[in-house]
């Protein structure tokens, strides 16, 4: 090998070292890559989940007759349960009141999204939804009214959950 050709791959091998040298420092100085530390919840409002869960295993719901008919929470909660969520109780609602709606549900800023998902059961805005910001848990109370007559298939359940898109933030709340 001649002179030229061992100065030239020396050369060569002082630019990779280089290079890499500068590729390792840049990685390690990189400002975007440190969490965020502001809050991302301005003060007054409250963090709520509105992601939906990905696996139904992962919403706890309860289930209340709110109808004339006797058994129906428990028909229903079965029914939930088979389609793979957890069922917690499944009672009469207290004082046998009975609800004129399909459904009502009622959630908490931690169950935004399991509350959206447990709506498409009764189809696309079917189902009453009552939000109350000082709920706690991440339980989803289900209220099986006069009008209801069977939860939705898989298909409906599919096709309400896309014309439902990504849930909205309640009022007075903030993505947690």
């Amino acid at each position: 090998m001649t002179f030229a050709r061992v100065r030239a791959l020396i050369f060569v091998a002082v630019l990779f070292i280089t290079a890499g040298v500068v590729v390792i420092m840049a990685i390690g100085r990189d400002t975007q890559t440190k969490p965020i530390s502001a809050d991302p919840c301005p003060s007054g409002l409250v963090p709520a989940k509105i992601k939906m869960p990905g696996e139904r295993g992962e919403v706890t719901i309860n289930i209340f007759n709110g109808t004339a008919k006797v058994g129906l929470a428990q028909e229903v909660g079965g029914e939930f349960k088979n389609r793979g969520f957890n069922v917690k109780k499944t009672e009469t609602v207290p004082g046998n009141k009975l609800s004129p709606e399909i459904a009502e549900i009622t959630y908490g800023p931690e169950a935004v999204g399991a509350a959206a998902l447990v709506s498409a059961y009764f189809l696309v805005d079917e189902a009453k939804m009552n939000f109350d910001i000082k709920r706690k848990g991440t339980e989803v109370d289900v209220v099986i009214g006069t009008r209801f007559q069977q939860l939705a298939t898989t298909t409906e359940v599919n096709q309400s959950i896309a014309a439902l898109g990504n849930p909205e933030l309640p009022e007075g709340t903030c993505e947690a």
